[in-house]
């Protein structure tokens, strides 16, 4: 995906955040979240907005601390507060210069306004996904290429860190394959597990697996963040395999 395709997909999650979060109201409990209310759920995006805008911004080469934005407002103040801190980091990732250097985090990223802004996107469709769980009803459909992508972020990048706690007694293979119609990709996901090292996730689906997760792109995004049950994907071969990565690999 093109960091504008990004960009575009991070305002219209932001925006449907907000307007999911402000209709639950701010003390609904978030079932994806245990623990959280909608308020807290808000608070941390915008957070995290605007610590993405200030590395971006300055050119910070971090690591920076992910400090809590200063004076929060609660109650109707909330709502427009989050929506500032979105504009603020749409402003600051359209403005930025495309070769601009500043720190990220994860292992073969890409440049880092694309890492960037495709970061803030998915970080922000999954709490949108939240905020809608906190106001009930159907939840929004996610671009099939966007979920695939965010797959590919999770299993390529996130999981490949050394802080992973997804191990396995024994090598162990999982396979991660999108279905359906126009597949986002066609892209397929075999990531081998052991005990001493990280997943290492590969685009391929050479070679048996132990266990295969199957659904639709949305689905499987969602699944591997824990956002929907297990059983809502396909799941054939060790299901215990798929069972531990549900346990083990949630990202802190």
């Amino acid at each position: 995906m093109e960091t504008t395709e990004y960009i575009d997909t991070l305002r219209r999650e932001g925006e449907l955040l907000a307007d999911a979060a402000e209709r639950a109201g701010e003390h609904a409990p978030v079932p994806t979240c245990p623990g959280w209310t909608t308020g807290d759920l808000v608070r941390h995006t915008s957070t995290f907005h605007r610590w993405a805008a200030r590395i971006v911004a300055e050119s910070l080469p971090g690591p920076v601390p992910e400090d809590p934005a200063p004076g929060v407002p609660t109650g109707t103040d909330l709502w427009p507060w989050f929506r500032d801190g979105h504009a603020a980091l749409l402003r600051t990732l359209e403005a930025a210069d495309p070769a601009a250097h500043c720190w990220t985090f994860l292992p073969g990223a890409p440049p880092p306004l694309a890492f960037w802004a495709r970061r803030q996107a998915h970080e922000t469709a999954v709490h949108r996904v939240d905020a809608e769980s906190a106001r009930g009803g159907e939840l929004t459909t996610l671009d099939a290429a966007f979920a695939a992508d965010g797959i590919d972020e999770l299993l390529t990048g996130f999981h490949a860190r050394t802080r992973s706690r997804v191990r396995t007694e024994r090598p162990r293979t999982l396979r991660v394959r999108p279905t359906g119609t126009g597949t986002e990709t066609g892209t397929v996901w075999t990531v081998r597990l052991s005990a001493d090292a990280p997943p290492r996730a590969e685009r391929s689906a050479d070679g048996p697996a132990d266990c295969e997760l199957s659904g639709p792109a949305q689905t499987l995004y969602l699944l591997l963040w824990n956002r929907l049950p297990l059983d809502a994907a396909a799941v054939t071969g060790d299901r215990a395999l798929a069972d531990l990565w549900r346990r083990t690999s949630g990202i802190g």
